[in-house]
């Protein structure tokens, strides 16, 4: 098979994409449901450091695809943060 790629750049766009799309289905399901009771703040709040830290990383290194990838996932991130506080019971 010959790739447009190296290998290891396909593996890490195909994982970046898989890793960056994980988040999208707890988000859609908050949005959907309007509720967000079995959220923990606490897991997304460390995730939101860590993906912070590898977009910092990635601009260190001077990788675009581990800053892309990173940011759109904090930007989820942080929309799950933002709607899981909006909806979860008081």
């Amino acid at each position: 098979m010959n790739l447009p790629v190296p290998l290891n750049t396909f593996i890490g766009i195909i994982a970046s994409l898989f890793s960056t799309l994980s988040l999208l289905p707890q988000l859609i399901k908050i949005l959907k449901d309007r509720k967000a009771e079995d959220i923990s703040i606490w897991m997304l709040l460390i995730l939101f450091i860590g993906l912070g830290l590898w977009v910092y990383y990635g601009v260190l290194v001077k990788d675009p695809m581990i800053i892309i990838a990173n940011s759109i996932s904090v930007l989820i991130n942080l929309l799950i943060i933002i709607f899981s506080i909006k909806y979860k019971p008081a």
